[in-house]
């Protein structure tokens, strides 16, 4: 397959060549730059949203530790609001005028007494609830110390790392920028789109050992032969990346 030669373009195949391969080493020492970096970009990313959650988890615990407390003073107040209904009834059972308003005062008393009890029992598990909530608090809060010293250990580390390959990343990009206006837009397309798809960033490989260099296929003879004359833009029938000679790699 060859990409076809834009008539309008002043540039040679061979110079045009010359030029993908000089983005292509650019953007490989960008890259391998970024590798420089490994994961913490990831685990900085990683640990912020970890904090993030760990934080929203505690206030969430808070809400409920207080919702609870809450539910316990109300519980406490029925108690007493029980109570003192049981007082209010055991004195009317002094002055009732037959058995059926003392059978009822009675039932009464005995429904108050069901609520204290059943109000003692919420306060039970209210509480216990609550001491469960402060001590997962306590964990969550424990954790998320841990992990600011993390984050910012892991961001010191990358920072470190980004400010010694700054200068160096802002030029190679700045020359990438003024490589990539003397070529073609079709032909930069075509590579930012093999670039794209090859899983080690090549889109411009050398031919070695009669091989593409960036699948290793065995190239034909009669391609190889295409690719040194430097006539069109050739590409690897196998995974699309563009051939050039190691001669014109040297020269690029």
């Amino acid at each position: 397959m060859a990409i076809s030669k834009n008539h309008d373009s002043e540039m040679s195949v061979e110079e045009r060549l010359k030029a993908v391969y000089k983005l292509q080493t650019m953007l490989s020492e960008i890259d391998r730059i970024k590798t420089l970096r490994g994961e913490l970009p990831l685990e900085v990313q990683d640990l912020e949203d970890e904090i993030a959650g760990l934080e929203t988890r505690i206030n969430n615990y808070a809400h409920d530790i207080e919702d609870l407390q809450k539910s316990v003073v109300n519980k406490k107040n029925e108690i007493e609001e029980s109570k003192a209904l049981i007082v209010k009834y055991t004195a009317q059972q002094d002055n009732v005028k037959n058995n059926r308003e003392f059978d009822f005062l009675t039932k009464e008393i005995e429904f108050q007494n069901l609520e204290i009890e059943l109000s003692e029992k919420r306060i039970r598990e209210y509480t216990s609830s609550e001491a469960s909530k402060k001590d997962e608090s306590e964990r969550a809060s424990a954790l998320l110390a841990d992990r600011k010293i993390d984050l910012a250990n892991k961001k010191g580390e990358l920072n470190e790392i980004i400010e010694e390959t700054r200068n160096d990343e802002e030029v190679l990009r700045d020359q990438v920028k003024d490589v990539e206006t003397n070529i073609e837009p079709r032909l930069l397309q075509a590579f930012k789109r093999i670039r794209k798809n090859a899983r080690n960033g090549l889109a411009v490989v050398t031919i070695q050992r009669d091989a593409c260099g960036g699948c290793f296929n065995k190239i034909p003879p009669q391609r190889q032969l295409d690719v040194k004359l430097r006539k069109k833009v050739i590409v690897c029938e196998y995974c699309g990346r563009i051939m050039i000679d190691p001669d014109l790699a040297l020269e690029a």
